[in-house]
């Protein structure tokens, strides 16, 4: 799985990007188990975060896959 970070959690992570080995599907909430794993902090995010998946906002109860594309988006203010 390809993972993207938007703004303040590329600041937290230290990276636009990473790849996570997977080998089987992946619930949302056992995505957030494993950036809290690797990014100790991150979890303090999910309340605001949107996940896309395959550039498609992730709907309710879906299941992530090896090959999938998931971008974290913070919320964005711009003027």
């Amino acid at each position: 799985m390809t993972l993207l970070y938007f703004s303040k959690l590329r600041d937290l992570t230290g990276r636009d990007s990473e790849q996570i080995p997977m080998t089987t599907s992946l619930s949302e909430d056992g995505l957030w188990d494993l950036l809290e794993a690797r990014h100790p902090g991150i979890g303090k995010s999910r309340n605001y975060v949107r996940i896309a998946r395959n550039q498609v906002y992730l709907e309710a109860n879906s299941m992530l896959e090896p090959n999938d594309e998931v971008a974290l988006i913070p919320p964005v203010s711009g003027g």
